[in-house]
């Protein structure tokens, strides 16, 4: 085989290589990856039951409620247009409470109720952890 052949021969095998990793990837991901919406995407085009999806909003005020087995707790996410109710089972990060930002990732069940696996408090620009509160971040250290 002459090496022009060769070259062209292995060229194309590289393109074959390249397009079967990218199928692979996109097979792969294709169930991991779970798109973001809010309450007002749910009121306006509804999720298929047990489609995993990242639902975001503000923790509504006044509806976090603890269930009987002390692990369990209910509550509102809700943006400008509407509210979904989600359930979720598991610690709380250190930020989660009512008026302030979340993201569950999960699924909705029969009842409409979005049964989170993941919750994710998010914060804004000024956040300060808790441990750094009370320290005067104005002062100069450098003295």
């Amino acid at each position: 085989m002459k090496a022009k052949h060769q070259r062209l021969t292995l060229a194309i095998i590289a393109v074959v290589a390249v397009f079967g990793a990218g199928i692979l990837a996109v097979y792969g991901l294709r169930d991991n990856a779970a798109l973001f919406r809010t309450p007002a995407d749910i009121a306006a085009e509804p999720v298929p039951v047990g489609q995993a999806f990242r639902l975001g909003g503000m923790v509504a005020e006044g509806s976090i409620e603890e269930q009987a087995d002390g692990i369990t707790i209910r509550f509102m996410v809700q943006d400008a247009e509407a509210q979904v109710p989600v359930l979720y089972a598991g610690i709380t990060p250190d930020l989660f409470a009512e008026n302030s930002g979340v993201v569950a990732e999960g699924s909705l069940d029969t009842d409409g109720v979005f049964v989170a696996e993941t919750i994710l408090a998010k914060h804004d620009e000024n956040y300060m952890p808790p441990e750094l509160a009370d320290v005067d971040m104005g002062r100069d250290i450098s003295q």
